[in-house]
Order: C-alpha cells, then structure tokens, then sequence
C-alpha cells in the first residue's frame, strides 16, 4: 500500500511540474504580431488618456480598431494574452520590447516637436538699442 501511494505521489509531482501552465490556444497570436498588438494598445491607451477627445472625434474604438488591422478576435487575443502571460521571462521580454519601443518612439517624437518648435520660432539675436554717444564735451 505504501509502494502505490508513493508512487501515485511520485506521478502527481511529474504531471504537475510540467513547464506550460496554460495549453496553448488553437489560435495561438504570433510573438511578434502580439508585441506589435500590444504596442498599437499602448499608444492608443496614452492618446486617449492625454487627449479623450482625439479618438471620439473620429470615432474610433482603439480594441475594435485593432483587431481589424491584425484580423484577430477579442477571445483570441484574450487567450494568446493569458498563454504568453503564463511563462513569466517570456512574457517580461514581450514587455520590455514593447516599452523599449515606446521609449524609442517617445525619443523620436520629443525631438520631432523641438524641430517643429524651432521652425515655428527661431531664435532671434536680441537687437541692441543704438546708444547714445556721449560726448566728454559739452555745450551749451
């Protein structure tokens, strides 16, 4: 009896101890088409927080949008989401990538603007007022 239960113990520790915690989903989203996803979510995500009123003026929903443009779902998005989620270095490294982009972008962008900036109001050298000579000399 001790042997069976050892050795259902000794089975139960294999079978749980198995690297994927979460099955892979059918339609699994490609790494990279994923990054790209999630990328596209946080620049829409910061225009609607800086500016709400730039995405109701077109009238643009930033998921419905998305999924369009990569012709994936909302649950096959979910699900490619909680897979990746489940391996934590792969899914840190998805997240790195992403904001080592938006940091680049960020970079990009901020520079863009001083240019803009630049053209819009050049420095100007101050000009002088004449001053007067003063003569050591004077009259009356």
């Amino acid at each position: 009896m001790k042997k069976i239960i050892i050795l259902l113990a000794i089975v139960v520790v294999f079978v749980s101890c198995k690297d994927e915690v979460v099955k892979k989903p059918n339609r699994l989203i490609e790494k990279e088409t994923m990054i790209n996803i999630m990328y596209d979510l946080s620049v829409l995500d910061g225009i609607k927080y800086q500016n709400p009123a730039s995405l109701d003026s077109f009238k643009i929903n930033p998921n419905k949008y998305i999924y369009k443009k990569y012709k994936v779902d909302s649950l096959q998005f979910a699900q490619s989401n909680i897979y990746y989620a489940s391996n934590y270095e792969e899914y840190s490294a998805i997240v790195d990538e992403i904001n080592t982009r938006l940091v680049a972008t960020k970079a990009g962008l901020t520079s863009l603007i001083k240019a803009e900036a630049k053209k819009k109001n050049p420095i100007k050298k101050p000009i002088l007022p004449k001053s007067k000579v003063i003569d050591s000399v004077k009259t009356k």
